[in-house]
């Protein structure tokens, strides 16, 4: 699957169980690790626990596999994998305090999904 498709595979799949600030970061030509980073934000431990499970099964019913997930115990973060895309799901407060998208500021900020 290409990076593009896969990207879509995932906001499609974290759309579908409300994910809040979907955002989507092209590092492509910033790092070796990933073409996307794809964020997004739950309302409870749970739901960023659901957020990641479905992102996990939708890209395992297309055949992507992926190659970590971190933090699913704790479900304050998780990061979830892909290769071509990296999906991090978090609290609000804690995406807040990491402010990731600053950090990849320099980075083309495809926005929010759902907005082109």
């Amino acid at each position: 699957m290409q990076a593009e498709q896969l990207k879509e595979l995932v906001v499609g799949a974290l759309e579908d169980v409300k994910a809040q600030d979907v955002s989507i970061i092209d590092v492509r030509g910033r790092t070796s690790v990933t073409d996307y980073m794809v964020l997004a934000s739950g309302t409870s431990n749970r739901h960023v626990k659901s957020l990641a499970d479905s992102v996990l099964s939708e890209a395992r019913d297309q055949g992507v596999r992926a190659s970590n997930v971190e933090g699913a115990n704790a479900s304050d973060w998780i990061l979830v994998d892909l290769g071509d895309v990296v999906v991090h799901v978090m609290m609000p407060a804690t995406r807040e305090f990491y402010d990731l998208e600053r950090l990849w500021r320099d980075a083309p900020d495809l926005g929010a999904a759902g907005s082109e």
